[in-house]
């Protein structure tokens, strides 16, 4: 027998249930629509990663390539240093250098000890005669000081003596003025019995008493000075003079006065010629009657 006849034969027509005929016969406009499902998270964070990602890949294809120098110099510049950095580094250097100082003293040291025994006499005497080289050029320097303070000294005493010679005779010469005690001595001759030679006198009574600066009328009496009948009157040194005689005398008034009024001297002499003679003591007499400095024609100075 065969199968075919073993086998009940469909009908041609017969058609299955809807439910029980295979998935994929079903047609899709039968078939039920299903509700759409939510994205997953973690789906969702895996997307924005990637976009992520692709965004800096995006930009540096964007952006030239940069090199490795210049990498560096923008990591190394502009410095970002803190000041915890900068203390640190501080007392790194700190550090080094006193290591460094101890180490080369170290080092002197220890080729001073590993030096042999001729090597530092020979040191020993340079010392000693670098030493001895420097105190004999402190003393030189010392004696140089010494000579200039002396130079120095005798200079400015020979200065000071030099200007004090030139007041004194300048005063005998009656070239500057002169101040100091005296006396001043006014003789009134009403009736005119007074000579030249009676001035002269009293002149010379008050040099040899000790008179330094004399002035008369307003004439400075100098070494060279003379006195003359004028006509009615006396001139000195060619200049007439009027009555009262008034006589401005610097000196010692304690040796003057009494010069004047000895027994026959000059204040008697005048008063026999009916003249008045008046001295007065004062602590400030001035003598500011001057002569004009004279250069003389032919004494020169022996040191020339």
């Amino acid at each position: 027998m065969s199968t075919n006849d073993s086998q009940p034969e469909e009908p041609m027509g017969s058609e299955l249930p809807p439910q029980d005929r295979p998935e994929q016969d079903v047609p899709r406009e039968a078939q039920p629509a299903q509700p759409a499902r939510p994205a997953e998270p973690a789906e969702t964070a895996e997307t924005a990663a990637s976009a992520a990602d692709a965004a800096p890949d995006a930009a540096q294809a964007v952006a030239p390539a940069q090199t490795g120098r210049q990498r560096l110099a923008e990591g190394l510049w502009p410095p970002r240093v803190s000041r915890a950095q900068l203390i640190v580094a501080l007392l790194l250097f700190v550090l080094g250098l006193g290591l460094a100082i101890q180490v080369r003293s170290n080092s002197d040291s220890s080729a001073l000890r590993g030096a042999r025994q001729e090597d530092l006499v020979r040191i020993l005497d340079e010392l000693d005669g670098r030493t001895k080289r420097l105190e004999d050029e402190k003393q030189q320097l010392e004696d140089q000081r010494k000579e200039l303070e002396s130079s120095s000294n005798q200079a400015e005493e020979a200065r000071r003596q030099t200007i004090e010679k030139e007041r004194q005779l300048g005063i005998l010469a009656g070239t500057v003025a002169a101040q100091g005690p005296g006396i001043t001595l006014k003789i009134t001759d009403p009736k005119g019995q007074v000579q030249s030679d009676q001035l002269l006198d009293t002149l010379q009574e008050l040099r040899a008493a000790g008179a330094e600066a004399i002035q008369v009328n307003g004439v400075r009496i100098v070494a060279g000075s003379f006195f003359s009948d004028e006509g009615g009157g006396i001139g000195i040194d060619g200049k007439k003079i009027t009555q009262p005689y008034e006589f401005k005398v610097i000196g010692k008034a304690q040796d003057l006065e009494p010069a004047l009024n000895i027994p026959g001297g000059v204040v008697q002499t005048l008063e026999k010629e009916q003249a008045t003679v008046a001295v007065t003591r004062s602590a400030k007499i001035v003598v500011d009657a001057l002569r004009a400095a004279k250069q003389p024609d032919y004494a020169r100075s022996s040191s020339s």
